[in-house]
């Protein structure tokens, strides 16, 4: 979910998390990723959801001299002609180092599962 200090759109308070790499600085290209192909429709929902988070200040524009150094391209998902945007974060993950704890099997109950994480 995103979240800002102003907007705390989906943000879960005092329980945030820190994304750690496994990686140091110059970024592999992989990160540095093009935009897909998208369908006229699929690039007008886009600039529809782009708007929206501009508006809430979940993003920001870009400016000209900053260097961005993680790029993920998005891809217009379609159900019932209801749209949601995604991104593909599968570079990122190959490099972002795991919770320490993760449930594992669905079958423990949930007090069991945060016992183990504590």
């Amino acid at each position: 979910a995103f979240a800002s200090d102003k907007e705390p759109l989906g943000a879960i308070i005092g329980h945030e998390a820190d994304i750690i790499l496994n990686i140091e600085r110059p970024y592999p290209p992989l990160f540095r990723r093009p935009a897909y192909p998208e369908s006229p429709k699929s690039r007008e929902a886009l600039g529809t959801h782009i708007k929206e988070l501009l508006e809430l200040g979940v993003i920001r524009k870009v400016g000209h001299n900053e260097e961005v150094e993680i790029t993920t391209p998005v891809i217009v998902a379609w159900n019932n002609q209801k749209c949601r945007m995604v991104g593909d974060f599968r570079p990122l993950n190959t490099y972002t180092v795991p919770d320490r704890c993760k449930y594992q099997n669905s079958k423990l109950p949930l007090l069991k599962y945060l016992k183990q994480c504590i």
